[in-house]
């Protein structure tokens, strides 16, 4: 005989421990199911051990979507200061690092430790590691074929996550239950990830890996592809085979392959006026003028491959070659040939269409009793513990929907 329950949370992450936990605390029956023998590897290795566990200025505008507006419901009615107010009641110490970003002062784990007594307060049911084998529907919910048994449910909650960091067990499982209750997908691709450039046009700055600044970085556009215009002002850092940082990741969110990104390298100056209005006053080498400004390895190497001369005299040179200059520096145009793809991408971008669902309850519109939440879901947060919002929100509105 199939074990019965009122719901079946399949994945047991941010999004699926949260709904198992609202909806068994308010009466239900509830197992939860996850393939991985680790529990909630995703929050355990977030925020460099720490979990950036929300930002408290999260709002809809922090977010991707084909439909922008869709998370506006869940985020109002589940908001930072609410999860704020969970970790303040399990006495977890935390602090804010940077732009409303909150972490934990010790470990990750407190927040996993959390969740899991959430849970336990509801009675909620565990199967780990177990998999799901087939999900089909029934005249009374939905028969789920596990490994460790046969599961009926009135609902099931797909929590599963995207495509991101498969070697901690991301997998399509999500997208397969869509398609196969005929839902919508928004193509899925790698977000919040480091962007690559081709070998031999990043030649000349594969040497300047490990230098970090901070810069504005915004999208470009090409022959009338534009892409989602976006402009953030964060640390960028050079590695061997592109680049990265928050200013990178949050951009490669918007960025389109195809388009050039813009970065401005010095922000607070418009570096042509000043080499310009500084010919008559600043006996100094060009290299050297701008090695005050950069790091001096930086402005050696971008002026070498953007062909300009480092020693010589900013006297001597003319107006329409410092204001190349400023242009390369206050507007350096380049074009990845890429990513490092789901392999170092923190989050998925895209996934099930926001139009297949019910922006109050998270549940399929063509489907009674079938949930999808989280990542899972075509809604991608900016960097900084907005996706780690998304997943209480929309765990919460479909732990009370049901």
């Amino acid at each position: 005989m199939a074990k019965q329950f009122d719901v079946a949370v399949i994945g047991a992450g941010a999004a699926g421990m949260m709904c198992a936990a609202a909806a068994a605390q308010r009466g239900k029956r509830v197992v939860l199911i996850d393939h991985a023998t680790k529990l909630a590897e995703k929050i355990r290795i977030s925020g460099g051990g720490r979990c950036n566990f929300t930002n408290i200025n999260a709002g809809p505008a922090n977010f991707l979507s084909e439909n922008p507006h869709f998370a506006k419901s869940a985020l109002s009615r589940y908001t930072p200061q609410d999860f704020l107010a969970l970790v303040k009641k399990y006495r977890i110490a935390h602090h804010e690092k940077h732009r409303g970003q909150l972490f934990c002062n010790d470990s990750a784990e407190q927040i996993i430790e959390m969740l899991k007594a959430e849970c336990a307060a509801g009675d909620v049911h565990w199967r780990m590691p177990a998999k799901v084998e087939s999900l089909a529907k029934t005249d009374t919910g939905f028969l789920l074929q596990t490994d460790s048994g046969e599961i009926d449910a009135a609902a099931v909650v797909i929590a599963t996550g995207g495509l991101s960091i498969p070697k901690i067990g991301a997998t399509d499982f999500g997208y397969r239950v869509a398609k196969q209750f005929g839902l919508g997908l928004v193509e899925p691709r790698p977000a919040l990830v480091p962007l690559t450039f081709d070998e031999a046009q990043w030649q000349p700055f594969a040497s300047l890996s490990g230098i970090s600044l901070e810069v504005d970085v915004e999208t470009g556009s090409l022959k009338g592809r534009k892409a989602t215009g976006a402009r953030f002002r964060e640390d960028l850092l050079f590695t061997h085979r592109g680049l990265s940082g928050p200013a990178i990741l949050q951009i490669s969110s918007f960025w389109l392959p195809g388009t050039p990104i813009v970065i401005n390298l010095l922000p607070e100056m418009d570096v042509a006026q000043v080499l310009i209005e500084g010919k008559g006053t600043i006996k100094k080498q060009l290299g050297n003028v701008i090695a005050q400004w950069l790091p001096a390895r930086l402005a050696e190497g971008l002026l070498q491959a953007h062909g300009f001369p480092l020693d010589a005299r900013l006297a001597d040179m003319p107006d329409a070659q410092l204001r190349k200059v400023g242009q390369a520096l206050n507007a350096w145009t380049l074009t990845p040939n890429g990513s490092e793809g789901y392999r170092k991408a923190e989050v998925t971008r895209g996934g099930v269409d926001t139009r297949e669902l019910s922006q109050q309850t998270m549940m399929a519109n063509k489907v009674p009793g079938l949930y999808f939440i989280g990542e899972t879901v075509d809604v991608t947060g900016w960097l900084g513990g907005y996706n780690f919002q998304w997943a209480w929100a929309s765990g919460m509105a479909a732990g009370l929907a049901i």
